[in-house]
């Protein structure tokens, strides 16, 4: 599995927001409200995989006090770290699809409130991504001494 990176991710974002800006524009009065849970669910999810990647780095460095992990387990977190951090991309792009829509609005109050509750959803899914990206950088084989001599 080869590492995640940055750049699609961003694109991802940027075309989802695109998509969603012009998909709700003309149905945007008709939709419900936007529930402000969003935020805490998914940054509950960002620390608990940060936390996750932390304890991994720990076991995988083989640190005093750390019991060794399973590279079955290690493979199964990476596969997670690589899926939040697309489904964090794509959840982006709509709340961010959302904020640029209402932020035209701002001078009528239920939109000035949906301009918050996107981008609050929005830095949270960026918070994700992150540690979905620390989460999967964790879960690296650290390299022996002579490898790093040859790169």
């Amino acid at each position: 599995m080869k590492p995640t990176h940055a750049g699609p991710l961003v694109g991802i974002i940027v075309v989802m927001a695109l998509l969603t800006w012009m998909v709700i524009r003309p149905i945007y009065s008709d939709l419900p409200l936007m529930p402000w849970t969003a935020i805490p669910t998914v940054l509950l999810l960002a620390i608990g995989e940060a936390y996750s990647g932390w304890a991994t780095r720990a076991r995988i460095a083989r640190k005093p006090d750390t019991k060794p992990v399973e590279p079955l387990a290690v493979a199964r977190l990476a596969a997670l770290a690589k899926a939040s951090a697309y489904a964090g991309a794509v959840f982006g792009g709509v709340f961010a699809g959302f904020a640029l829509h209402t932020v035209q609005i701002l001078d009528r109050e239920t939109p000035r409130g949906e301009f918050f509750v996107a981008t609050g959803s929005f830095v949270s899914c960026v918070v994700l991504i992150c540690a979905a990206l620390y989460l999967e950088h964790s879960c690296r084989i650290p390299k022996e001494p002579e490898d790093r001599a040859r790169d």
